[in-house]
């Protein structure tokens, strides 16, 4: 029997139908200055730091384990996000990333 408001493992995480709004917002906040908040890149950062749109091929074929290292150590002028993001919200930007590119 369950006491009134014990948590059950369902409730502890959220539905992989967030990870796109959470992932969304996690990026509107933290990448969408550079990055462009549709993926393609700010044109003059772009440029300036030979940073590539997201919605791109070249950047659609990488793995999410090679995406997931890329936002968690850095690249380039990139800062390294993992201590600030932490795990779960990096796996939930990259499944935007991916959405990114279906619109």
């Amino acid at each position: 029997m369950l006491a009134v408001g014990a948590a059950t493992p369902a409730a502890d995480k959220p539905e992989k139908k967030d990870q796109p709004a959470t992932g969304e917002r996690v990026y509107r906040q933290k990448c969408g200055g550079c990055h462009g908040l549709n993926g393609k890149s700010v044109p003059t950062m772009a440029k300036d730091w030979g940073m590539r749109d997201l919605i791109s091929p070249e950047v659609q074929k990488q793995s999410d384990t090679e995406l997931n290292r890329t936002i968690s150590n850095g690249r380039g002028h990139m800062p390294p996000y993992e201590m600030i993001l932490g795990q779960e919200k990096i796996r939930e930007v990259v499944g935007y990333i991916r959405e990114l590119a279906k619109k």
